[in-house]
């Protein structure tokens, strides 16, 4: 099962050309990762980071096609793995029928010193039973 959200290029995101900066994209996902946790894993980010944190680990992105001030984005992440503090992701951004972004990406549960530390028992069922229905 993959999570769904939309968002809008607006002018923040974007070079003076018009089209998005390639740094914004990373804020864009960052900003769907935090809805999914707390639309689809039921933890809140604010809540998640109050006491631990969950960093981006290791990401990779291709960008396929340029996107546009007043472009309306749909992201889809779907996770793809679950090990006892670390997640994978894959994600895609479409603009209509046309591919824009493409991510892999992997999160880091870990304690306030950075070291790493199992997920959460509730937010590991959740994400498993994501993975098992894709």
């Amino acid at each position: 099962m993959s999570f769904s959200t939309e968002i809008e290029v607006r002018f923040k995101h974007c070079d003076p050309a018009g089209i998005v900066f390639f740094p914004r994209y990373f804020e864009m996902i960052n900003d769907v990762v935090e809805d999914w946790f707390a639309n689809d894993l039921g933890c809140p980010f604010h809540e998640l980071v109050k006491e631990n944190g969950a960093p981006t680990a290791q990401i990779q992105a291709r960008f396929t096609a340029p996107s546009l001030h007043g472009d309306v984005l749909s992201f889809r992440l779907t996770p793809t793995r679950i090990g006892n503090s670390s997640l994978d992701y894959d994600l895609t951004a479409h603009c209509g029928d046309e591919l824009r972004l493409r991510a892999t990406a992997t999160l880091v549960h870990v304690a306030r010193l950075g070291r790493s530390q199992p997920w959460p028992q509730a937010i590991r069922e959740r994400v498993a039973a994501q993975i098992d229905s894709a």
